[in-house]
């Protein structure tokens, strides 16, 4: 991360939660939540307000622990097994997926979007605040895709529904596409994904789910990835990725 400077060029300030997400501590959007909850401090003193600004001279602590910017950005891709949570820690004391990259990495990575627990498959891990930004943000529209398993027949007019859309408890699904693979089987591609959204949607025609499992996130695919298995990024990767979202993402 480069502090614009001035005129003078002495070196700006930054809000402290872009410089939060550029020392690795979470994305903007979660780091503005940390801020909120009173665990970030500035100098000493517990700071709540968004617009705070920092400097390089400041000393940023979260839960009392100094933060500093990392100089080495880092795009971790896990295939996350079922049965933990996407979380910096887990107040229930449940398995945290970025546990599984600990022995690897000493950056703190988190993840960009999350899968639910119950759900296995891809998840990217960063430190950079922008790619997660630019990647996270619902305008990007970037495709994940999914493959479902359930317990019961699949109705055979719901590939359809959800692909022009359903209401339910008020909130509007729809899939970018939509293929029954066989009797107990679907693949699905999302592009916003709403939370839990497609176990809303097969809750509500009282289909219980198996599995489901992430096996595309934009460009990139499993491949011979196994589960609990990890991988960096190529540079050819993130870059893909980030021509995937459209261009009015900010």
């Amino acid at each position: 991360m480069n502090f614009p400077a001035d005129s003078s060029g002495k070196k700006d300030s930054v809000r402290l939660q872009a410089y939060l997400a550029h020392c690795g501590v979470a994305s903007r959007r979660a780091s503005e939540k940390i801020i909120l909850d009173g665990r970030v401090t500035v100098n000493g003193n517990v700071v709540v307000e968004l617009g705070t600004k920092v400097t390089p001279s400041d000393k940023v602590c979260v839960d009392g622990n100094p933060v500093f910017l990392e100089e080495k950005k880092r795009y971790v891709l896990l295939n996350k097994p079922a049965g933990y949570v996407c979380s910096l820690s887990d107040e229930k004391g449940r398995p945290v997926a970025s546990d599984l990259l600990k022995t690897a990495f000493s950056e703190r990575l988190y993840n960009v979007g999350r899968l639910d627990m119950f759900s296995s498959g891809l998840i990217i891990f960063t430190n950079d605040g922008d790619f997660a930004a630019r990647l996270s943000h619902p305008s990007s529209e970037l495709e994940k895709e999914y493959v479902v398993d359930t317990s019961l027949p699949i109705p055979r007019t719901l590939a359809d529904e959800f692909k022009k859309g359903l209401r339910i408890d008020g909130v509007f699904y729809r899939c970018i596409d939509a293929v029954q693979l066989n009797a107990r089987r679907m693949s699905i591609v999302l592009a916003e994904g709403k939370n839990r959204e497609i176990r809303r949607v097969f809750e509500s025609k009282e289909i219980g789910i198996k599995s489901l499992e992430r096996i595309r996130i934009g460009n990139i695919l499993t491949g011979d990835l196994k589960s609990g298995e990890f991988r960096e990024l190529s540079a050819k990767e993130v870059d893909g990725l980030l021509k995937l979202c459209k261009k009015n993402n900010v």
